[in-house]
């Protein structure tokens, strides 16, 4: 057996326990979605029945699935980008050098991210709620007791709320990121630009930005689909989609028709989620400029 073919061989077992549990727990579970789809399917062992593309038929003729995608993308926008631009002034601010115990507040501020998702949305139902919370004593504090709501009992304001919630979980979690590339930027360059009389703002825009290019690329395609995946556990603990359905998303609507035994039209969602994810991530990277030399 010659070197070359121990090598192949080598390298083929190293990467074959990998690929077997990426086609077993990655690919035979999203092949199966995409199949279930396709049937009427209780979800409970009972027989399917093969039924087209009836499910997505029906899925578009739903109103409370376009609640649902409205909410969703409402999330993306008012929870995403905020998320990254507070994420990016954070990150900005502790690498400047000008913020006394700066590793202090990096710890302070990516804490929320190590919380379970759970523990999260517990905590902030409690900050809301309308007796026990503090939201509604500082109001009446500042003479403001006519906006005492309840903060998710209302169709107005708890699609914000649960935004607020999810820009506070994620926002130290990308910051450690931006840090992470700041800090990999060569101080001379900073330096040669104070030289030249560059504002720190202007250095900001004109080397932090452009060298931070490409991380910020790949944060905003992970914003993208971590709104959409964990804003099921928020959403879920906190208001289970109410008052009136007005705070569900795609992921807690799609868990409950699950758990309804309308498997195949559940199915049909994950499959409608699924295809927006891709759709949003290639639209990003072609906006963001796709790949750099």
């Amino acid at each position: 057996m010659n070197k070359s073919l121990k090598k192949n061989l080598f390298l083929a077992a190293c990467v074959l326990p990998a690929l077997i549990l990426f086609a077993v727990f990655i690919i035979y579970p999203t092949v199966k979605v995409f199949i279930s789809s396709l049937y009427q399917d209780s979800g409970l062992g009972n027989v399917s029945q093969f039924v087209g593309l009836d499910n997505f038929k029906a899925m578009f003729q739903d109103d409370v699935f376009y609640i649902a995608l409205k909410n969703t993308g409402f999330l993306m926008v008012v929870s995403g980008a905020p998320t990254i631009l507070l994420a990016l002034f954070f990150a900005a601010m502790l690498t400047s050098g000008k913020v006394k115990e700066s590793n202090f507040y990096r710890v302070v501020f990516f804490f929320p991210s190590i919380l379970s998702f759970v523990v999260i949305a517990i905590l902030w139902s409690f900050i809301y709620h309308p007796t026990m919370g503090i939201i509604n004593p500082v109001l009446h504090l500042f003479g403001m007791a006519d906006l005492d709501i309840p903060v998710l009992g209302n169709r107005n304001t708890v699609m914000w709320a649960i935004a607020v919630t999810m820009i506070w979980q994620a926002a130290g979690y990308y910051m450690v990121m931006y840090i992470a590339g700041i800090d990999g930027i060569s101080k001379e360059i900073y330096e040669a630009a104070d030289i030249d009389g560059a504002t720190g703002i202007q250095s900001f825009w004109t080397i932090t930005i452009p060298l931070l290019w490409d991380i910020l690329k790949t944060t905003i395609i992970f914003a993208i689909n971590g709104v959409i995946t964990n804003s099921f556990t928020i959403v879920r603990v906190m208001t289970d989609g109410g008052p009136d359905r007005d705070s569900e998303v795609l992921l807690t609507y799609m868990y409950k028709h699950a758990m309804n035994a309308s498997f195949g039209y559940a199915m049909a969602i994950a499959v409608f989620v699924f295809a927006i994810s891709i759709i949003l991530s290639i639209i990003s990277n072609k906006v963001t400029g796709g790949e750099t030399a």
